[in-house]
């Protein structure tokens, strides 16, 4: 997260990972990708027809990890993606496979002055 939410105060961060529980918990699939070695790579979770949360790995990035598991959620129905607008990196990759914005919240979902964009997910499955 301190790699790509540089908008977050390190407050905000550890406030945030009391969150993560609840975040796993809630997502419906949770999906992992793995290296030969064990080590994580990305990690995305999906709830019905929305992509919950994607993660991938500074070093990994730019590989085609990302779009890979975009597509597996396309595949398996997910049609909306949610980002946080100071993120210019998310915002540049789900642009950059076809995503669209269908609504812009001022606050994030635990009411906090991040905006997020609601984006509809057009990867090829």
């Amino acid at each position: 997260m301190r790699a790509t939410h540089d908008f977050l105060t390190e407050t905000d961060i550890l406030q945030i990972r009391e969150y993560v529980p609840q975040a796993f918990a809630a997502v419906q699939r949770l999906y992992t990708a793995v290296d030969h070695a064990g080590e994580y790579r990305a990690l995305m979770g999906t709830q019905g027809q929305r992509l919950e949360m994607l993660f991938v790995r500074p070093t990994c990035r730019g590989q085609g990890l990302g779009r890979r598991l975009c597509e597996l959620a396309a595949a398996n129905g997910v049609r909306e993606v949610t980002v946080n607008e100071q993120n210019p990196a998310a915002c540049g990759f789900y642009r950059h496979l076809g995503c669209e914005i269908c609504r812009r919240p001022q606050t994030d979902e635990q009411g906090r002055p991040f905006p997020l964009l609601y984006m509809l997910l057009k990867t090829q499955a």
